[in-house]
């Protein structure tokens, strides 16, 4: 089983304000403040306290019982040598004391059985948590690098921006000295505005992935935070090795014990058709008095020492039923588990065909961003010298932009892909 070791920073005065928040930092601040990671600890404190032989019947019971009865009675006896009593509101006292112990000796093997499931329960809720721990960083990691990618498209804006704002200077000057008209003025100013726009939009579009982080870190939703990163992809990544660290998946694992516990319930439900076997032991302690009677004073007390043999010879076929159903339950453990295998497989490989592609765009992409703005200058510099129109200005900036945000959307996919990949085989890291 992977170990997880969680280094937990402590962000009450973490002040972001004064510092970017690097992807390191918001993993440890999520594993600190997770809800869902403090379930899966309670989780596995709940199975730890119960993986324990008394939970599962085989220590002794031990009881103690005390009764003390004060009453009053009307005594009319006729004894054999002829007297005669007659007593109205006597008093009495009834007082009993025990102390029992009873100890399984045998039956059907039910408790071996039960502590087993047991110790398995406790094994799947840690690998519950550790699956919640994986999700938990994937999550992370995957808006992280939104916030990212979505800023990365805000520089390509602002480069058009830029570029706007030249040609509007241009035109602007060259209306002055009569050498183009107010349509191509105002025309750049529409132009400028439009992408100013586009910018608000897409700060809109920051802001709330920001928010999906900060959620996601349980953090105040309106935190200010700086994220200063790029998107670097893992490009070593094979399908071969990750179809064989498939199993290494936690939910995979915990799917596979939960067949084993199944099974320790088939033995568990069937032990209940096997004759019972207890030693029983205690003190009993019995004083009776009253104030008029045959006996006016009744006291007995010792040790007493015995087996009980309980033997299960019908109730209606409940057990044989139980059974059954238990054997049924393990057959859909094992289909479960399959379906689970069946899917991350699948998932695997989606991901992986999606990373390849990605990568294999993304090369092309980098020339043509760069193609891209060298065209953009080219045609900004023909527009200055009046060879270039508007419209052949506009369409270069459109290419440039287009370009760009093709060339993060890549990049974000095929990192989105490897992440997924690392998840589904359990090798994140940060």
């Amino acid at each position: 089983m992977k170990k997880v070791f969680i280094i937990l920073f402590f962000v009450s005065n973490y002040s972001f304000a004064q510092q970017s928040l690097h992807l390191g930092d918001a993993i440890n601040i999520a594993l600190k403040n997770s809800y869902d990671i403090e379930v899966a600890k309670n989780n596995v404190r709940i199975n730890s306290i119960n993986n324990n032989y008394g939970v599962a019947g085989g220590l002794p019971l031990v009881t103690g019982a005390l009764s003390d009865r004060e009453q009053v009675t009307d005594v009319n006896q006729k004894l054999s040598d002829g007297e005669n009593i007659n007593r109205s509101a006597a008093t009495g006292n009834n007082t009993t004391a025990s102390v029992t112990g009873s100890l399984l000796l045998y039956n059907g093997m039910r408790v071996v059985a039960t502590k087993k499931r047991l110790e398995e329960l406790e094994k799947q809720n840690q690998e519950y948590l550790n699956a919640t721990i994986e999700n938990t960083i994937a999550t992370v990691m995957t808006q992280y690098y939104d916030v990212v990618r979505q800023q990365s498209y805000l520089q390509t804006l602002d480069t058009s921006i830029a570029i706007a704002k030249r040609q509007l200077d241009i035109v602007t000057t060259q209306v002055r000295v009569g050498l183009a008209n107010n349509a191509d003025l105002f025309q750049s100013q529409l132009d400028l505005n439009a992408l100013i726009q586009q910018k608000q939009s897409q700060q809109l579009i920051i802001d709330q992935a920001k928010t999906s982080l900060l959620t996601t870190l349980t953090l105040k939703p309106d935190s200010v935070i700086a994220i200063a990163d790029t998107i670097i992809v893992d490009s070593s990544i094979m399908l071969e090795d990750v179809m064989n660290n498939i199993y290494r998946s936690p939910d995979i694992s915990a799917a596979g014990m939960q067949v084993t516990i199944n099974q320790l319930l088939e033995k568990e439900t069937a032990a209940q058709r096997y004759p019972s076997v207890y030693a029983n032991t205690g003190y009993n302690y019995n004083r009776s008095q009253a104030a008029a009677g045959n006996i006016l004073l009744n006291q007995n007390y010792g040790p007493y020492v015995g087996l009980t043999l309980n033997i299960p010879i019908y109730n209606g076929s409940i057990y044989k039923r139980q059974q059954r159903v238990a054997e049924i339950n393990t057959t859909n453990a094992r289909l479960q588990q399959d379906i689970l295998v069946r899917d991350n497989t699948s998932n695997a490989v989606k991901n992986y065909q999606a990373y390849q592609n990605s990568l294999q765009q993304l090369q092309t992409q980098k020339e043509n961003y760069a193609l891209a703005k060298q065209l953009l200058d080219l045609v900004l510099l023909k527009f200055q010298l009046r060879v270039a129109t508007i419209v052949d200005l506009r369409n270069a900036a459109e290419s440039f932009e287009n370009a760009g945000y093709l060339l993060v959307n890549l990049s974000y996919a095929a990192k989105a892909a490897e992440i997924e990949m690392k998840r589904l085989t359990y090798q994140l890291s940060f």
